[in-house]
């Protein structure tokens, strides 16, 4: 049985054209402006719509009431409906720095969700924010960071994962970490840099070493100065991707602009870093261990440090898209295929090439999420 996605503008290789998309068995089968459905098969009117892939959250710790610290089985299918209905079709979950017990107790339960994808957004893995971070620059990481990097330990969590920890943060000035990178690569993961002051010199040999992105570029992060560019510079002058909030808090919207600038889109990546808040309304909540006070939507600890957001991917491709000035077309690499390269799954998703999962997000003229298929199926949004 096929289903045919007809009447909309279609997003191909960088520019939308008038024509249909068609699915068959959780994939891509082609395009077609001239449907000829099957008795059997479903028809989805996309008139006046856009059609694109789905969005990849690759940095995210929750949302609609769950954390990922804390989730169960059963919750990262609730985390999961939740972004699918927000347009994001695959996602990677962010377990903060937490104990050695609680870290693998996740990884577990992770672990029995994934391939359990019914109705809900597609975990790919598992992103670990740490435990190698500096503590000068943790943010809202609680204190079990390590002061050097542990291999055996990553070895154990990535068996405990069954090879499925995909990403991971480290910061280039905890010693040992530049010369680390290349056995971390070696385990499967991908290597991002951040929460972190870390020299120019020191972030380079990481990035020349293997590390393939900045975790949230510009938060947790020391700045660049004109005499001393640091970990910002570096990953600046670099062809390293760059993880960006966009929600007009953690970045102003001119500093997006100039991060798209000097970076290119073809190595920007939108992150959502939610928490459990996202899709809630103000209140008091939990990100791993710490209590995080939501207020007109900004999450924070009590101290006043930054913990996270509330954003969703649907919100931010409307963010960038308004900060920018840029069109539909132009800014969607950073939600799809950019952040399916940083963790290597770009054969499989991030475009609507033949053959890649048939997960795709139908937007409206305003760019809100109408409709979500996920491997081939609609999502049935609850009520």
């Amino acid at each position: 049985m096929r289903t045919w996605i007809t009447g909309g503008q279609v997003y191909i290789a960088g520019h939308m054209e008038n024509t249909g998309l068609v699915l068959k068995d959780g994939k891509v089968e082609g395009f077609c402006s001239s449907p000829a459905p099957g008795e059997k098969d479903q028809v989805y009117d996309a008139a006046g719509a856009y059609v694109v892939p789905g969005f990849i959250d690759i940095h995210t710790h929750g949302g609609f009431g769950i954390d990922v610290n804390a989730a169960c089985k059963d919750d990262f299918e609730t985390i999961g409906h939740f972004f699918a209905t927000q347009g994001t079709t695959s996602w990677l979950c962010s377990i903060l720095t937490d104990t050695q017990e609680q870290t693998t107790k996740c990884i577990e339960e992770a672990l029995a969700h994934m391939g359990d994808h019914k109705n809900c957004a597609s975990l790919m893995g598992i992103h670990l924010e740490g435990p190698f971070l500096s503590s000068e620059y943790k943010g809202a990481m609680p204190e079990y960071l390590l002061k050097t990097p542990d291999l055996a330990l990553v070895e154990k969590y990535q068996q405990a994962a069954q090879g499925n920890i995909r990403y991971m943060t480290v910061s280039p000035e905890v010693a040992g970490v530049p010369k680390a990178i290349p056995d971390i690569k070696a385990l499967g993961i991908a290597v991002a840099i951040g929460h972190s002051g870390a020299d120019y010199e020191t972030a380079w040999r990481c990035i020349r070493n293997g590390a393939v992105a900045g975790t949230h570029v510009m938060n947790a992060m020391k700045l660049m100065h004109q005499h001393f560019p640091g970990i910002m510079g570096a990953l600046l002058e670099s062809d390293a991707y760059c993880e960006a909030i966009c929600d007009g808090r953690h970045l102003h919207p001119g500093t997006v602009r100039f991060l798209i600038k000097v970076k290119g889109m073809d190595r920007m990546v939108a992150i959502t870093d939610s928490i459990m808040a996202a899709g809630l309304p103000d209140g008091n909540y939990k990100l791993g261990v710490n209590d995080v006070i939501v207020t007109d939507g900004d999450a924070k600890l009590k101290d006043g440090t930054r913990a996270g957001s509330t954003l969703t991917t649907g919100q931010a491709l409307k963010n960038v898209i308004r900060f920018t000035g840029k069109t539909l077309a132009q800014v969607l690499p950073m939600f799809t295929i950019n952040p399916a390269k940083v963790v290597g799954a770009d054969r499989k998703v991030g475009s609507l090439e033949p053959g890649k999962d048939g997960d795709v997000v139908i937007l409206d003229q305003k760019f809100s999420v109408k409709d979500t298929f996920i491997k081939g199926e609609k999502i049935i949004k609850r009520r």
